[in-house]
């Protein structure tokens, strides 16, 4: 039977981590020349240099095992379709043969890395997970 290095719960924090850091805009538009109070919208959706969730959740990823790291990347590749459930050990082991450079660079720059973890987990849980 598989086992994750780490709780649903915790795979589902991440997830919402990611979807908010994914939901904002590195760019950062000057004048909106807009409605003062719909200029605080679009303010929230962009990255600031005191917004701290990007580098929080990078630190975290980072501060994890190699165990988890790699099943944290394997989770996304079965969330993706790359492999199925049933190849848990054998994509852990792939991810961390293809390791290269830090995992939280690698998952950040996947657009849907939030939704393919939580499909990931969703598949894995169906499967049957420890």
């Amino acid at each position: 039977m598989a086992e994750l290095p780490f709780s649903d719960a915790e795979i589902e924090q991440l997830v919402v981590r990611f979807n908010a850091v994914m939901a904002k805009e590195q760019t950062d538009i000057p004048d909106l020349g807009g409605n003062a109070t719909d200029d605080e919208v679009a303010a929230t959706l962009q990255e600031t240099a005191g917004d701290l969730s990007r580098d929080e959740l990078t630190e975290e990823i980072e501060n994890m095992n190699d165990e988890q790291q790699d099943a944290l990347v394997a989770l996304f590749w079965i969330g993706r379709g790359d492999s199925g459930p049933e190849e848990w050990e054998a994509t852990k082991k792939l991810a961390r043969q293809q390791h290269e450079g830090p995992v939280s660079v690698y998952l950040l720059g996947q657009p849907e890395v939030g939704e393919f973890l939580a499909e990931g987990l969703d598949k894995m849980l169906k499967f049957g997970v420890d």
